[in-house]
């Protein structure tokens, strides 16, 4: 038996970078997006938000965000029973709303990213296609 573990995070380069290729994405579709990502413990390590977003989206981003590194789901998995239960059982911490998702590289697992601002479905798009131009790993 140990006495601690290792877990792997993603840097302030890479979370920085994530949030400015989420943000041109959603600028090619008309959203004016927010992006979070979060490390593996739900720490904030880079947060934009595009010029005349909404300020609603900035704490949804997080959630979202917060929900794909918790899970290492997407956002959207939940039933619609859980999808009210987990929300309230962790204080509003987690969401269902679709654009959150895991980010992984090479197969670990570092944090989460959190896209808001459109619907749900662009919210989700705008996030997998950051994915792919960033290089992580497909969920």
């Amino acid at each position: 038996m140990g006495n601690y573990f290792e877990t792997a995070n993603i840097t302030y380069e890479a979370a920085q970078n994530a949030v400015s290729v989420a943000i041109a994405e959603g600028a090619k579709i008309g959203v004016l997006a927010v992006v979070t990502v979060v490390d593996s413990s739900l720490t904030m390590v880079a947060f934009g938000k595009a010029d005349g977003a909404t300020p609603h989206s900035v704490e949804t981003s997080r959630r979202k965000a917060n929900t794909g590194a918790s899970t290492r789901k997407k956002t959207g998995w939940m039933s619609d029973a859980f999808a009210i239960q987990l929300p309230l059982g962790t204080d509003g911490l987690v969401t269902n709303i679709q654009g959150g998702f895991p980010l992984k590289f090479e197969g670990k697992n570092v944090g989460g990213l959190g896209v808001a601002g459109g619907t749900p479905d662009q919210d989700a798009s705008i996030a997998a296609a950051t994915l792919v131009a960033i290089g992580a790993d497909a969920d």
